[in-house]
């Protein structure tokens, strides 16, 4: 089955979809080892690793695509892609789509924020006009040479025009045909419960560690009535939080003996990355020295 397909089924089905959002593709492949079924990229994860930058729209499209590939290469699982606004008009639009499903994705979303965007948990963003937000969607929706590639309409006009505006946006976009709709940044579960109830459609949030929407478990957002939770910032906080205790001990002690505990081994890492099945279809090809057969 296509991984289009794949998705798509997994937005539809009754159980609320947890994706882990990967920001390289060492992270793809621990969450596909967890077993997951699907994965999301995000713009913000993808800018700390490999710009050390905020998400502010500094990526650029062919560094999206090319971090989209190397996840793919990686696992072989469904992967929700961050689309940002479509890096410009129109026809940036387009090639973004083209770009993306080329690179593996099997589905994006694009959003209604002003070009250069920023993460929609932060402050000073701006919106551009309805014709212009559906103008990227429907774009979007027809750039796509996969039918079943999903495309997910993404408005961020609550911080900045109320909850009654980000519904009507997330409507017109369902209207227009985007898959599935993400309202973002609802302050509260009497907002969240609204998005899900009131979008005639599968609908999409965020957990994020510190962010404007309320941290609940998978199984509140699915009794709310949402088809997917991106866990955005999660495996990203963890690593960074982990990298700079081990920063900070070799620069205090000049060794890691303390952490040992919660690190990994020489063996175990390897492992974890597929040495033994590298080696193992390495030895498949071997031939003996000397042989001609």
């Amino acid at each position: 089955m296509k991984n289009t397909t794949r998705l798509k089924q997994l937005i539809l089905a009754p159980e609320i979809l947890k994706l882990p959002c990967a920001h390289d593709a060492l992270t793809a492949r621990i969450a596909v080892q967890a077993g997951f079924k699907a994965l999301c990229a995000g713009g913000y994860g993808a800018s700390a690793a490999l710009l050390g930058q905020p998400d502010v729209g500094l990526m650029t499209l062919t560094e999206m695509a090319d971090h989209i590939r190397r996840l793919t290469d990686c696992v072989d699982l469904p992967l929700l892609a961050d689309g940002d606004t479509g890096h410009g008009g129109v026809p940036n639009v387009i090639r973004t789509v083209k770009a993306f499903e080329k690179a593996g994705a099997a589905g994006i979303f694009i959003e209604d924020q002003v070009s250069p965007k920023r993460c929609g948990h932060m402050q000073g963003k701006s919106v551009v006009s309805r014709p212009e937000m559906l103008a990227r969607i429907k774009s979007a929706l027809d750039a796509r040479q996969d039918s079943d590639f999903v495309v997910m309409g993404r408005t961020d006009a609550l911080a900045v025009l109320g909850l009654e505006e980000a519904l009507e946006r997330g409507a017109m976009m369902l209207e227009a045909g985007a898959d599935m709709i993400f309202v973002e940044a609802p302050r509260t579960e009497e907002e969240l419960a609204r998005v899900a109830r009131e979008i005639a459609g599968p609908t999409f949030t965020v957990y994020l560690e510190g962010g404007r929407i309320p941290m609940l478990p998978a199984s509140r957002f699915q009794e709310l009535g949402f088809s997917a939770v991106a866990y955005a910032t999660s495996a990203l906080y963890a690593a960074a939080h982990a990298v700079r205790e081990v920063m900070d001990s070799i620069r205090r002690t000049g060794k890691t003996g303390a952490l040992h505990s919660r690190m990994m081994d020489f063996q175990s890492f390897n492992e974890m990355v597929g040495l033994t099945e590298l080696r193992r279809v390495e030895a498949s090809y071997a031939v003996e020295p000397g042989r001609d057969e």
